[in-house]
């Protein structure tokens, strides 16, 4: 075992495991597209490179299935678990840091007549997305993945909101 720095990527992959038991990468990688990606994405290589380094750093176990593909199913060891929990109980801040293209592109000078009617329309229909969400599945979710979709809610209300002040802002 060796130390590792832990990353949230590295407490995304551990959150996963302990949510569904025992994964494959595979299963990591589904279940992060499934359930997190619309606020958090994970490139598929980082998944796999996070198993690995959380396998050397003694926080995953793995056993190898036997026959065809020698599938590698991981859980959490003792220590994952305590590192999960640890990170779950830490209320530190971090600054969010947006990743907004199109807000990129204005700052560079591109047309707000061009970009705020395509942005208004996307990030309406991802609204519609999570707000129909919300009300075919929201009893059955978590409090916190109904908190985190309430999340996703209202960042959309607010870019909508936003693109349409700069819409109005254009002479």
């Amino acid at each position: 075992m060796s130390e590792v720095r832990l990353t949230t990527p590295s407490y995304l992959v551990l959150g996963i495991i302990d949510k569904l038991g025992e994964a494959s990468p595979y299963d990591v990688k589904v279940e992060a597209a499934r359930t997190v990606a619309p606020f958090w994405s994970m490139p598929h290589a980082q998944v796999y490179a996070q198993c690995d380094r959380l396998l050397e750093a003694g926080l995953l176990s793995e056993v190898r299935q036997p026959g065809g593909r020698n599938r590698r199913l991981m859980s959490l060891t003792e220590e994952g678990a305590a590192a999960l929990r640890g990170w779950l109980a830490d209320p530190a801040f971090v600054p969010v840091e947006a990743r907004e293209r199109g807000i990129l592109k204005l700052w560079f000078g591109a047309s707000p007549r061009v970009h705020a009617p395509v942005q208004i329309d996307e990030h309406r229909r991802t609204l519609d997305e999570y707000e129909g969400l919300a009300h075919d599945v929201g009893e059955l979710l978590t409090r916190g993945q109904r908190e985190a979709l309430e999340f996703g809610i209202r960042y959309e209300r607010m870019m909508v909101d936003f693109w349409q002040w700069v819409e109005s802002r254009e002479p």
